[in-house]
């Protein structure tokens, strides 16, 4: 068959759609409603233009929304799958015999109870909304309210720096679980529906051996000299051999899972981010970046936007007058799920902490739709259940974080924090890359215009004068707070400088200058200095030098980085290096004793008080935190 290149289509429902996805992202910047997920918009533009401009459109064109709509769909279950740390999940296995107390730690364990939880309570709130209206399936209803949304739930935390405490741990491991065991019940529980049990039950299986078995054979080829030089040169430009495969790993799991069920596919497309996600390692921050672009930027919008077109109000005749009753159950059900198994966290966190946390879980978004579609499709669930239930995840996708920020205020001048004093653009930078690694930052500006700006970057800021000390007793500026002075003019940081020295006797600051004069002037006051003429000559030698290095640091900082662990636990004391067993993806370069540096060997012993000097994830960070804190 000849490539015919036609141009008899008619793009005027593409433009809707892409006008939409284009002005909703501007409208809620004008609006100063940046807080509010983009796509609840979405739906509800999508549902005005249905309803007012796709009537017209001919069949043929509505074909082409709808598979550009389900290939949104894939993408979004894909990225979800893809936004899940394996690493993290296989770190919180339990090694050593269980009490109550590591139960409490452990956020698997925790996790994992929370959800065998919450699908006990959301069947019995099942059974008692059956009583108010009729629901074809109690089971699969009751899979549909306990799902969350790991999308929503992970900017939250780290909007407000809690995505590497333990809290922040705990919620992220808790929804990510939570997403994982919904979409592996919908499938089985969708399949059943269908087939009922048939032994091509069993295929489905063939997908999580398809998982492990590119999960090692990806690790392999990665290690292959020659895929390693051409992952390298065809990474870039036209090229794009790191997105290709990516979409090639998507499509072999997506058609695996067509010819097991069509309603298998939303399992393929979730592990095959999983499955991606447990072999990026050092490539994950630009892969994302790369395939957030192609999935929000074209993809997803479509899904969301179509959802909106397809919604009909009028499906919710059917309750008559039980409506508003059975939406004000359905609402309270669907925080009570969640909320009641969060108590869970009382003793570590305490009460109010925990019922803040059990909100924000009970966020939903994608995967609550996209089962009710499903479940729609099924017959398992009516038109008003499925009306409803694209009610249910914007309000819940709303009101979530609304809720838990009040039940748990972020107290940004409470706490280990870092205060940058000027709002240049530098600062602005540096408080986002301090931000991805889960650093609390402060930023002081004077300029009212400057500081309505970064505020309104979602940035923690507040109006003031560096040079008044009054400021920093405001802030509450703390022995181990890192200061930051970047006000852009040499003579003002100096001042600053001995402001801070002199006044509150603080030690840890750091200062920018542009000559090499001034920097006699803050040793004499004990002052650490950044000379940007220096870093600059030496950032371009290195990308002269040693490009692939540069290169690499720069692109990968989100997931690759460099820290500082102190041994406190008596029992690494005396033990040899090789005796240790660190995290695959973490490398002990330094170790820092008293005031001396050396390089470690296999022989070297530990000794309590060490600094090692870590290269690596945060999750191996944090595993190596585990075991020699």
């Amino acid at each position: 068959m000849l490539l015919e290149i036609l141009f008899d289509y008619d793009f005027y429902p593409l433009l809707v759609v892409a006008a939409i996805a284009w002005l909703t992202p501007i409208l809620l910047s004008v609006l100063k409603l940046k807080k509010i997920p983009v796509v609840i918009f979405e739906i509800l533009l999508g549902y005005l233009a249905g309803k007012f401009l796709f009537p017209s459109i001919g069949e043929d064109s509505m074909q082409i929304l709808n598979f550009l709509a389900l290939s949104g769909f894939l993408f979004l279950m894909f990225l979800g799958g893809l936004e899940i740390d394996v690493d993290q999940i296989i770190a919180s296995l339990p090694r050593r015999r269980i009490t109550w107390s590591r139960f409490l730690k452990n956020p698997l364990l925790v996790g994992l109870t929370q959800f065998i939880m919450a699908i006990i309570f959301s069947y019995i709130a099942s059974q008692l909304l059956s009583r108010i209206i009729h629901i074809p399936s109690i089971w699969y209803f009751s899979l549909i309210m306990v799902t969350t949304s790991v999308a929503i739930v992970i900017p939250v935390l780290k909007d407000r720096g809690e995505t590497n405490t333990r809290f922040g741990q705990m919620v992220i491991l808790a929804a990510a679980i939570a997403d994982i065991l919904s979409i592996i019940l919908f499938t089985f529980t969708a399949f059943i529906i269908k087939n009922g049990f048939h032994i091509k039950l069993l295929y489905i299986l063939a997908l999580f051996i398809l998982f492990f078995i590119l999960y090692n054979l990806i690790g392999r080829l990665k290690r292959v000299k020659l895929f390693k030089k051409l992952g390298f040169q065809l990474s870039q430009a036209a090229s794009q051999i790191r997105i290709r495969g990516a979409i090639l790993i998507i499509m072999i799991f997506v058609v695996i899972s067509q010819y097991i069920g069509k309603e298998v596919v939303l399992l393929g497309a979730f592990l095959s981010g999983l499955a991606l996600s447990s072999t990026l390692h050092r490539e994950r921050s630009l892969m994302l970046v790369k395939l957030d672009g192609m999935g929000f930027g074209f993809f997803i919008p479509f899904f969301f936007i179509m959802v909106g077109a397809g919604f009909d109000p009028g499906a919710l005749a059917e309750f008559d007058r039980s409506l508003i009753g059975f939406l004000i159950l359905l609402l309270v059900s669907l925080f009570a799920i969640k909320v009641l198994p969060a108590v869970l966290w009382r003793r570590l966190f305490g009460t109010q902490k925990a019922i803040a946390g059990g909100f924000l879980l009970s966020s939903r978004l994608s995967l609550i739709i996209a089962a009710s579609a499903i479940g729609l499709e099924l017959g398992v669930i009516t038109e008003g259940i499925n009306a409803s239930i694209i009610i249910m995840a914007v309000i819940t996708c709303f009101v979530s974080p609304v809720i838990y920020n009040w039940l748990s205020p972020a107290k940004i001048t409470e706490g280990t924090k870092t205060v940058i004093v000027g709002g240049s653009s530098t600062a602005v930078l540096l408080a986002r890359r301090l931000h991805v690694h889960g650093k609390k930052v402060l930023i002081i500006e004077n300029n009212k215009q400057r500081y309505s700006e970064i505020k309104d970057k979602g940035i923690n800021v507040v109006l003031g004068d560096g040079t008044d000390d009054e400021v920093y007793r405001q802030i509450v500026l703390k022995p181990d707070n890192y200061v930051v002075i970047e006000t852009g003019n040499d003579e003002q940081n100096l001042v600053i400088g001995r402001l801070l020295r002199n006044e509150f006797h603080h030690e840890k600051i750091i200062s920018r200058i542009t000559r090499f004069s001034m920097e006699q002037k803050y040793k004499q006051m004990g002052v650490e200095t950044i000379d940007v003429t220096q870093i600059l000559a030496t950032a371009i030698e290195n990308l002269i030098t040693r490009p692939t290095t540069y290169h690499a640091l720069v692109e990968s900082f989100e997931n690759f980085s460099v820290d500082e662990i102190q041994i406190t636990n008596k029992a690494i004391d005396g033990m040899q290096v090789k005796e240790m067993s660190f995290h695959k993806d973490a490398l002990l370069m330094m170790i820092r004793r008293d005031n001396s540096l050396f390089i470690p060997h296999g022989e070297t012993y530990l000794r309590v008080g060490d600094i090692l000097m870590m290269f690596g994830t945060q999750t191996a960070f944090d595993d190596t935190m585990r075991k020699v804190g």
